[in-house]
């Protein structure tokens, strides 16, 4: 799928308009906060009605501020499947592709809330939107996923495996719902609000946990041995770094070394350790808090490393992650690509666009001094970015 056209309406800085994005590569060209980032939060919004910035939907609105009134926005996109859309020599407002649509997706935030439609009905649940147009960002915001707290590689990782397999999704879901009755229940029992039996609520959650915890143990144990053969070989590539890959290290691990924990084993352990958790309030233990560990040679890495090895190793790991997708599903994403060859010297950036991930679509946003002429094709859309408004460039 390709988006071929965003339309957005109090979308940040984005002036109200359509704009046609029907080419396979498409280029923001602008100074900062013009909006180059916006728009690709706009078409970020479209795959999964969230953001990449924030976690907080009122944000996004052109008129947000904490005393404002006014936070309602949409933003709503036109996709084809297949293929790099048919273009004509000059790119005009009121071209006629609706013959071409497949789907339609409109994200509406109204009053506090947010509505999906795929194809003019509501959708029931934003996994839908998984199936339409599965988009790779690459931002500022993922060196988090190297120098950030675990529960930001956690979160990367859970995406990564959500993005194929529904079934995680689904079971990371039914996880996150025990784990959040279960520190309710352990709450109320340290204020001493709980009535009736602690002890046999306790015990039904912790083997609905334990259950819920061992599949997404299982799936993410998978995953990452997956994710460490792609990582690996593509880091060495860029950067001629070796042996950089990433290591699972469970909540739950087994006390028998080199022996997987049984969910006998992980009822025992929450049923052990739950005085401790009762005195915090909250579960100490689970998938919840697993850690992911770039290494070298068994040897921790990002410590040592330097600003430039992590941006690199962030922009990999989306590249891995692409990569992954693609050959889980047999399709290819759509790529954001925020100011990620603004850092790069001129081979590190040759290095990095030689092992970028077959896509259908890739948006890329650049400084007016940056060459991205060099980057450009014959059929690539160029839009000059200036106060949220998008400008057509022609081929030169």
């Amino acid at each position: 799928m390709i988006f071929s056209s965003l339309r957005t309406a109090s979308f940040r800085n984005l002036a109200d308009a359509e704009i046609f994005t029907g080419a396979k590569d498409v280029f923001l060209v602008g100074e900062n906060g013009q909006g180059k980032t916006n728009f690709l939060e706009a078409l970020y919004f479209c795959e999964y009605a969230s953001s990449f910035r924030t976690v907080r939907d009122a944000e996004m609105a052109r008129s947000f501020s904490p005393e404002s009134a006014q936070k309602d926005f949409s933003a709503g996109a036109k996709l084809v499947q297949g293929g790099t859309l048919a273009r004509t020599a000059e790119i005009s407002a009121d071209r006629d592709s609706s013959s071409l649509i497949s789907d339609e997706v409109l994200i509406k935030f109204e009053k506090g809330k947010k509505s999906v439609f795929i194809n003019g009905k509501r959708a029931e649940d934003r996994k839908e939107l998984l199936s339409i147009a599965p988009g790779i960002v690459f931002c500022h915001e993922d060196m988090e996923f190297v120098s950030g707290s675990p529960e930001r590689r956690r979160w990367f990782f859970d995406q990564t495996l959500s993005l194929y397999d529904i079934v995680y999704l689904e079971e990371l879901r039914r996880y996150r719902r025990v784990l959040k009755s279960r520190n309710t229940v352990l709450r109320e029992i340290a204020a001493k609000k709980f009535f009736g039996s602690p002890e046999s609520v306790l015990d039904a959650l912790d083997i609905q946990l334990a259950q819920s915890g061992l599949e997404l143990m299982e799936k993410r144990e998978a995953a990452v041995r997956e994710f460490s053969g792609l990582l690996s070989p593509l880091y060495k590539e860029v950067s001629g770094i070796p042996g950089v890959t990433v290591k699972y290290s469970q909540s739950w691990n087994s006390q028998d070394a080199g022996k997987k924990p049984s969910g006998d084993d992980i009822i025992s352990r929450l049923c052990q350790r739950r005085s401790a958790d009762i005195a915090a309030g909250l579960s100490l233990s689970g998938p919840h808090r697993d850690r992911y560990v770039f290494t070298q040679n068994d040897c921790e890495f990002t410590g040592k490393a330097s600003t430039g090895q992590r941006r690199l190793l962030a922009l990999l790991l989306r590249t891995a992650q692409a990569r992954c997708f693609s050959g889980k599903t047999g399709q290819n994403p759509v790529l954001l690509l925020d100011d990620v060859l603004l850092e790069m010297d001129g081979e590190k950036r040759r290095r990095f666009l030689s092992v970028l991930p077959a896509y259908d679509q890739a948006f890329y946003t650049f400084l007016p001094e940056e060459p991205y002429q060099r980057y450009q094709k014959e059929d690539t859309l160029v839009y000059a970015v200036k106060s949220g408004k998008a400008e057509p460039q022609m081929h030169k």
